[in-house]
C-alpha cells in the first residue's frame, strides 16, 4: 500500500523522505515517498557547499534522503526541496519516523486484504483515526498490543476490523520495555520496625504498578536499610509519573508510620 498523503502538496518547511530519481549537474530529482511519488526537484544551491563535491559519490539513484521543502507552486504542482537545511538530528528522526509509518502501513494492508477492504477504506477507516487518536500509526499498534482490541474501539475503529488489527499487532509489533531505578533508605528505631518496613515496601509496590497496568515494579534489598525499586513499561513518561506519586505517598505513609524515608535516583549505565 502506498503511502497516501491526506494533502496533495507538502507545506514550506516540512520534512520529506524523497527517493532520488535522477542526479544533473545543476542538481537531482526526487519522488517523494509520503505525497503518492509527487516530483521535486534539489537544486544545485541547496546541497550545501561540504556536500556538492561529493554527491555523487555519496548518493546515487534509488537512495532515499529527507530534504525539507523550500518552495511550493500549488498551480504548477511543483516542489523545490532543501538538503543543506536539515539537520543530523531531523534527519535520524524523521527517517526513523518514516521507517515506523511504511511498517504500520504495511501491517495494516495485510489486514485490508483479510478483510477485503480498498486502500481508500484503509486510510479513512483505520489509518487517519489511529494518527489522529495516537499521534501517529506505529504508537497506536503498540498501544494495541499493550491494551488489547480497547485501544483500537477508543479510536473509533470498526468492529470488523478489530480482531483482525489486533491479531496482526500482537505478531507483528515488538513493543520495547524501558527502565527506571532508585534506592530507598528507610530506619526505624521502634520495637516493631521490621513490620512497619515489611508494610511500607509492601505498599511502595502497589502505589507503582496501580497508576498503570503496563508497569511492572520489584523492590528488593541492597543492604539494611537500603533497598533498591525498578519500574518497567513501554515509556519513560508514564514512568515517570508513576515513580513521582509513589514518592508521594510513600512519604505520606512513612511519616505516619514513624519511618525515615528518603530516595536517591540511580542513573543506568
Amino acid at each position: 500500500m502506498p503511502l497516501k498523503p491526506r494533502t496533495p502538496l507538502p507545506s514550506v518547511g516540512e520534512l520529506v523522505v524523497g527517493t532520488i530519481t535522477d542526479i544533473k549537474d545543476y542538481g537531482a530529482y526526487l519522488k517523494l515517498d509520503e505525497y503518492d511519488n509527487l516530483p521535486a526537484f534539489l537544486p544545485w544551491s541547496e546541497i550545501g557547499a561540504r556536500l556538492m563535491r561529493n554527491f555523487n559519490n555519496l548518493y546515487h539513484t534509488g537512495d532515499k534522503i529527507v530534504v525539507k521543502v523550500i518552495r511550493v507552486n500549488k498551480r504548477k504542482m511543483q516542489v523545490d526541496v532543501s538538503l543543506k537545511k536539515v539537520m543530523e538530528g531531523e534527519k535520524r528522526r524523521k527517517m526513523m519516523q518514516f521507517k515506523r509509518r511504511t511498517k504500520a502501513t504495511t501491517l495494516v494492508t495485510m489486514v485490508a486484504e483479510k478483510i477485503g477492504a480498498n486502500v481508500d477504506e484503509a486510510y479513512n477507516k483505520v489509518i487517519w483515526p489511529l494518527e489522529d487518536h495516537y499521534g501517529d500509526l506505529m504508537t497506536a499498534l503498540e498501544y494495541t498490543v499493550i491494551e488489547g482490541p480497547e485501544a483500537l474501539k477508543q479510536a473509533g475503529i470498526p468492529e470488523h476490523w478489530i480482531e483482525f488489527l489486533y491479531e496482526t499487532a500482537v505478531k507483528h509489533v515488538e513493543v520495547k520495555h524501558v527502565k527506571i531505578s532508585g534506592m530507598i533508605e528507610i530506619k526505624s528505631l521502634a520495637a516493631d520496625g521490621v513490620e512497619r518496613i515489611k508494610k511500607l515496601l509492601t505498599n511502595i509496590m502497589k502505589y507503582a504498578s496501580k497508576k498503570d497496568r503496563s508497569v511492572t515494579v520489584k523492590v528488593y534489598t541492597i543492604g539494611t536499610p537500603k533497598y533498591r525499586i525498578d519500574l518497567a513499561g513501554y515509556d519513560y513518561k508514564t514512568l515517570e509519573a508513576a515513580l513521582s506519586k509513589t514518592l508521594k505517598r510513600a512519604e505520606k505513609e512513612a511519616r505516619k508510620l514513624g519511618l525515615e524515608f528518603s530516595f536517591t535516583r540511580i542513573k543506568e549505565k
